[in-house]
């Protein structure tokens, strides 16, 4: 009986509910009647039967008693049947209308919450439901569009390279390269050629590592100054090959320490400045490096004299595949995730960055780390 109930509808069972509370009374009323009739009629003999024709209770007065409490009983049913309807079937039916829409596909049906209580808390979460989803399956479409713009872009970087590399290739094999100077030349552009495809795939590999969060951090104590000048010394031969200026500035103690992996700030460093490289439009490129003292922190600035950023991209710079319209327009390529790997090293580092430009003429990227105390120990 209990399995039988399970597939019978809640409307079904209201029915019955409602039926079972006419007949129920009913029966017990007419049973109570025939009971005390039979009990005066056993007590009493035919003393009961003078009693009732005194008193004048006779079968229609029964019977009119009997369809008057069934008259009443019914009508009582009907207005808490039409309650029941009103109260629950309909907002179930809704909510069942609902959660179809919501089962193929149609996140933008809205149920009216005008209901209060239970049945207006199961409207209102349905509603939180349906906009998380709505959210969610956003995001998704978001990120399966930005995956494709992503893979699209990496595609043509690594083209890019592995073009060059093959076409330089091919001139050694075919005999090109005929003099020691020309030989030397394709080399040096090879080399160059694969460096760049080495740091397109650790770009990658790193940026995997993001979203797992998986990162490998080897924080330390470290001293600003010297770990600046090395960074400095490095990068600054690759910017003389390219006759680009690069000016160091440091405004901050000898003594000065900060908390970091020097690994993956030298990641900062690198990206930062390899992207005002690539955009650098100037006959004389120009890049400078202060450090600057801020109480408890550093602020670190690398600033260059490229085509700079518009305004309305400023904001954006930072977001994983965001590229603006500059370098889309440009054959510069780029993957739109260094940055984006950028900010998120800083923020690891319990710092932040920001970023300062004049379209046409600078670019300035800004970050603050906060300095190394020793803590006093009370003797």
């Amino acid at each position: 009986m209990k399995d039988k109930m399970k597939n019978v509808s809640l409307r079904t069972k209201l029915i019955m509910a409602c039926t079972a509370m006419v007949l129920i009374p009913l029966v017990l009323t007419l049973l109570s009647f025939c009971l005390l009739r039979l009990y005066m009629t056993h007590r009493m003999g035919s003393q009961a039967a003078l009693i009732f024709a005194e008193q004048k209770i006779s079968r229609t007065f029964f019977f009119d008693m009997f369809m008057a409490i069934v008259l009443i009983m019914f009508f009582s049913v009907y207005m808490f049947r039409g309650l029941l309807h009103r109260w629950f079937v309909r907002p179930i039916d809704e909510l069942s209308v609902a959660m179809k829409n919501i089962a193929e596909g149609n996140l933008e049906y809205q149920l009216n919450v005008q209901y209060t209580g239970e049945v207006g808390e199961l409207f209102h979460n349905y509603e939180e439901m349906r906009l998380r989803l709505k959210e969610s399956t956003e995001e998704s479409i978001e990120n399966e569009k930005k995956n494709k713009e992503l893979i699209s872009n990496i595609t043509h970087d690594l083209k890019t390279p592995i073009t060059s590399i093959t076409g330089y290739v091919e001139g050694i094999m075919d005999g090109v390269a005929d003099t020691p100077e020309k030989m030397d030349k394709y080399i040096r552009t090879i080399y160059n050629k694969s460096n760049e495809l080495n740091r397109l795939i650790n770009e990658l590999t790193f940026y995997a590592g993001i979203d797992c969060n998986r990162i490998p951090y080897n924080f330390r104590r470290m001293n600003v100054a010297e770990f600046f000048q090395d960074c400095v010394e490095e990068v600054g031969l690759d910017l003389e090959s390219k006759d680009i200026e690069l000016n160091f500035y440091n405004l901050v103690s000898p003594e000065t320490q900060i908390i970091a992996d020097p690994e993956q700030l030298r990641r900062v460093i690198s990206n930062i400045i390899g992207n005002s490289v690539k955009y650098l439009d100037k006959e004389h490129g120009k890049i400078e490096i202060r450090i600057l003292d801020e109480v408890d922190a550093i602020r670190v600035e690398i600033e260059d004299n490229g085509k700079g950023i518009a305004a309305k991209d400023l904001g954006h710079i930072f977001e994983r595949f965001y590229r603006t319209d500059s370098s889309r327009n440009s054959t510069k390529g780029g993957s739109g995730i260094g940055l984006s790997i950028v900010k998120k090293i800083i923020e690891d580092h319990g710092g932040y960055i920001w970023a300062t430009s004049r379209e046409g003429e600078e670019t300035c990227m800004h970050f603050v780390i906060r300095k190394y105390k020793e803590v006093e120990r009370d003797e």
